[in-house]
């Protein structure tokens, strides 16, 4: 009797594995309750820069044509939830998640990785982009999707939560960096600092690499107003503003969101009203369960080893 070939593991197990084998070898420290990731990604407030980072993201062709063909957050308000649901399990998981849970989902996400690939459909913008290969592995894209995110949600909370030090914003550089390993980029590819993160930011601000197509207006338009938006109006509205406001004022005006004294005034209004409420809430209330879960684990280990 021949015997059969072993069978290959699925493309998850696939990933679990190299993910694995990567963390091993590549020494990056797990962050802990003494880490700024802990300090900044705990507050559910700054989930409101994630539509500013977006924005950034699809003002990139090869982002906005993945999204596009691959992506199926637009047609309701549900699916926003659902997609912003899936997205903060994601970044929780990845931040205060065991060892296990941490190579889970940065397996999971290299399997939807795995199919979003394509061509960048011709733009009267940027004509030249047409028929350019595109991929979600490509570490490229992968820095810039997460220099969007590192410069965000700092910038988040210093405005609705308090300062952050030069130091700190270097740490949460640094902390970050584990994302190489867990989605392959080469080693030393992201920013190790607020310095080199300010850096690459300019040069892809003014380096013509950006360029806001009539698909990423689509895009953004579905972001922040999805269909029947109104039914949570203060938690959009809050967003639009804040996103709109807190973009650099090239993307804001290509992505044709007028700015005037008296949007200005609405940024100051909404920064100071979720500010007050953040203030006023508990934290049972103002922090994520995941976080406050590891909070007692981490105490209770403690006491264990001592």
């Amino acid at each position: 009797m021949v015997p059969r070939p072993a069978a290959s593991p699925d493309p998850l197990q696939r990933h679990q594995a190299a993910v694995r084998a990567r963390l091993v070898q590549s020494g990056h420290p797990r962050t802990g309750p003494d880490s700024v990731s802990w300090k900044v990604n705990r507050e559910m407030i700054v989930v409101a820069g994630w539509g500013r980072a977006i924005l950034l993201q699809l003002a990139h062709p090869a982002v906005a044509a993945g999204v596009h063909r691959h992506s199926a957050f637009r047609g309701s308000l549900r699916a926003s939830f659902r997609r912003l649901h899936a997205t903060v399990g994601a970044m929780l998981s990845l931040t205060f998640g065991d060892t296990g849970q941490v190579i889970a989902t940065a397996a999971g996400i290299n399997t939807v990785h795995d199919r979003v690939r394509g061509t960048v459909p011709p733009s009267q913008e940027r004509p030249r982009t047409a028929g350019e290969a595109y991929s979600a592995h490509d570490p490229g894209l992968q820095r810039w999707v997460h220099a969007t995110l590192l410069e965000s949600i700092p910038l988040t909370y210093e405005l609705l939560v308090g300062p952050l030090t030069p130091r700190e914003r270097d740490r949460y550089c640094a902390e970050a960096a584990i994302m190489e390993p867990l989605l392959g980029m080469p080693d030393g590819w992201l920013p190790r600092d607020s310095a080199q993160l300010d850096s690459y930011m300019r040069e892809m601000l003014a380096g013509g690499t950006l360029v806001v197509t009539d698909t990423s207006r689509a895009l953004a338009r579905a972001v922040l107003y999805p269909p029947h938006w109104g039914v949570a109006w203060p938690a959009f509205r809050a967003v639009q503003v804040l996103t709109i406001g807190s973009l650099p004022p090239s993307l804001r005006q290509a992505y044709g969101f007028e700015w005037r004294a008296r949007d200005a005034r609405a940024f100051a209004r909404w920064t100071a009203i979720l500010r007050t409420l953040r203030r006023l809430l508990p934290s049972i209330a103002r922090e994520w369960p995941m976080a406050r879960r590891r909070d007692l684990s981490s105490a209770l280990t403690e006491v264990v080893v001592h």
